[in-house]
């Protein structure tokens, strides 16, 4: 039995922290280094905050005190959010331009630099980006800091000052609103300080695990992270270390999906298999080390594509998986043993990076740049977990279960609940994976869309998945409403629901809303240069960029539709350049945007658009109709 490298037990050191934030005078656009200065560079370490401030235009003075601060106090990690990607860039070329050196280092003379995955090393220190950690957060789209710090509670939206970046110029040039932006910079590195107890156990232990230094992981990829775990790894099992290859992407059959009865369903139960793809590559040893071209007589062939893997040795993915979920298993066991708070923290944290470790390993199979990839291997996954599937609810169909609805490694039941356990049991024994009830819905509707639904639990948790509601190109008021749509249909029916919508379109033409509220958000994937077609965000990007206001290659772009004739593209505009509601063009909204969410939902329900939006139809037309 090959001994695989441990994961390192004892706890860290007491470590010192400091959290820091910039603000920079950009009264002509976006920040320029070469010619906006920093007015206040904000810290927050142990013992509480500090603010070194431009009182007199010159900033190489708070410049160099930021960096004698940081010489004194000496701490082991700096934490920022989005700091490699603005302040430490902000700050070396403004120190530069003042020809002098950002010397923040435990070495003399040294100042940050530029390394792997785009991150900025600090000699002696880890810089830990914290951003990095929060674009894993699916629930919040734009991931600014005061964004992600509402939504894990760290610091609510209302207890803090908001402001947009566009907007200090204004309040620091006015003597009377200063103040104001010093409780900004104040409040965001205080959101930066109070994030690392969300983050950064969780991130010491995905280090230990995959031995990838915390600075570079914050910023790494889940596919890079599992890399470092199987690089370190492999030397115990004389496996080579693969070079990196160029390859063309070539797609394959995912995971099958069961097609849902539309409509709205009442006590359904989600069956889910636990960790089904990590399960399937240990039971079938699949791998690249592992498969087999041509004839085997000691192989598992996996359905529909055929290949091979080999049974008589373990392979490298087997032996790893295995590796990660006993060390789960044995964080799992001590977590039940442990009183002390802390160690509950490092063992829950541990064991969570220990599953989604195991969880990344089929996506990094697969993952085009990957060292050991296998497009075989990934294939064989997804043929087995549809095998499986097709079989679960083919014994759920055989107790006598309605399956309602199947997606990848979960089928939705409807049926006689004393029975679940039972059903359980059978869907285990028969199929030897691990399957279990994962949620019970009071009530459940489903479109006639795949991965489209919303339901109710008995805890009262509304769950909503693939509606415009979770997606972030969408106004905020298109998402809300139809947030506030998918709750009536589920606690109080179609006729509130009817309702909520009308009102809601109704205020939108008197104007009762709110400017932010209006603004889509859309990412740019490439160069504006690079796009063909002059989409709404494009045109708006280089309005933006025309205003002086630079732009991300791979940012996001906000903007609003605007009054007047011709295409949508001739009528957006970048929403910080707009002050005046009332050249919003409603008619967009509710046409473009609030009626197309809000009949996602109700269009199943037979409702009509004119049912909520025709001129001269009273609600009550609806009801009688129906």
């Amino acid at each position: 039995m090959k001994q695989i490298e441990k994961i390192y037990e004892a706890p860290p050191p007491k470590l010192r922290f400091i959290a820091f934030d910039i603000e920079v005078h950009n009264k002509y656009g976006f920040p320029d280094p070469r010619r906006d200065p920093v007015i206040i560079i904000g810290v927050w370490s142990d013992d509480g905050p500090k603010q070194f401030v431009n009182t007199d235009g010159d900033d190489l003075k708070i410049i160099r005190e930021f960096s004698k601060f940081v010489l004194d106090y000496d701490p082991d990690v700096i934490l920022g959010y989005n700091s490699n990607g603005f302040d430490w860039q902000y700050l070396i070329e403004r120190a530069m331009i003042r020809k002098a050196k950002l010397d923040i280092g435990r070495k003399v003379n040294s100042e940050p630099s530029q390394g792997t995955y785009g991150h900025y090393s600090v000699v002696g220190r880890l810089n830990v980006d914290l951003y990095g950690f929060a674009q894993h957060i699916e629930e919040v789209k734009v991931k600014s800091l005061d964004n992600v710090a509402d939504y894990l509670g760290v610091l609510p939206k209302q207890k803090r000052v908001n402001l947009e970046w566009y907007q200090i110029p204004e309040y620091w040039g006015d003597p009377k609103k200063r103040d104001i932006v010093l409780k900004y910079n104040l409040d965001d590195v205080k959101a930066t300080y109070l994030l690392k107890d969300v983050f950064f156990p969780f991130g010491e232990q995905l280090t230990e695990i995959s031995g990838l230094p915390l600075d570079q992981l914050s910023m790494a990829s889940m596919g890079y992270r599992v890399e470092w775990l199987l690089m370190r790894q492999a030397k115990k099992f004389n496996e080579l270390i693969p070079n990196r290859a160029e390859r063309k992407y070539d797609s394959y059959r995912g995971g099958l999906v069961i097609e849902p009865k539309p409509g709205l369903h009442e006590d359904v139960v989600v069956l889910d298999f636990s960790s089904m793809y990590p399960s399937i590559m240990i039971k079938y040893n699949i791998g690249p080390d592992t498969l087999v071209s041509g004839e085997c007589d000691d192989c598992w062939t996996a359905p529909e594509v055929g290949y091979k893997f080999r049974k008589d040795v373990d392979g490298f993915y087997r032996s790893i998986l295995n590796f990660l979920i006993e060390e789960r298993r044995k964080a799992k066991e001590e977590l039940n043993r442990a009183t002390d708070e802390y160690e509950k923290r490092r063992l829950d944290e541990r064991q969570r990076a220990l599953k989604i470790m195991a969880n990344t390993m089929y996506g990094y199979m697969g993952w085009l740049g990957a060292r050991w990839y296998s497009r075989e291997g990934a294939e064989a996954v997804t043929a087995w977990g549809r095998e499986i599937i097709m079989n679960a609810a083919k014994v759920a169909k055989e107790f006598g279960y309605d399956v309602i609805y199947g997606d990848t490694d979960s089928i939705f039941v409807k049926g006689d609940m004393h029975s679940l356990d039972r059903l359980v049991q059978s869907i285990i024994g028969k199929l030897d994976l691990e399957i279990k009830i994962d949620k019970k819905y009071k009530k459940v509707f489903f479109t006639e869309n795949k991965k489209r639904y919303a339901g109710l639990t008995y805890d009262g948790k509304i769950d909503i998945v693939g509606f415009e509601a979770i997606r972030g190109d969408w106004c905020e008021l298109a998402k809300e409403v139809q947030r506030d749509v998918i709750e009536k249909v589920l606690l109080k029916g179609v006729d509130e629901a009817v309702k909520t919508a009308r009102e809601a379109i109704m205020k939108v033409k008197r104007r009762e809303f709110d400017l932010h509220d209006m603004i889509i958000w859309k990412s740019l994937d490439k160069g504006l240069d690079e796009y063909e077609v002059d989409a709404p965000h494009v045109i708006a990007a280089k309005k933006a960029m025309n205003a002086g206001f630079a732009i991300s290659k791979t940012g996001k772009i906000g903007y609003v539709i605007l009054k007047g004739g011709g295409k949508i593209s001739d009528r957006v505009e970048p929403y910080f350049l707009v002050k005046d509601k009332s050249r919003i063009d409603t008619e967009y909204y509710v046409d473009k945007q609030i009626v197309p969410a809000v009949m996602r939902i109700l269009e199943s329900f037979g409702v009509k658009e004119n049912n909520l939006k025709g001129a001269g139809i009273d609600i009550m037309d609806y009801f009688r109709d129906r």
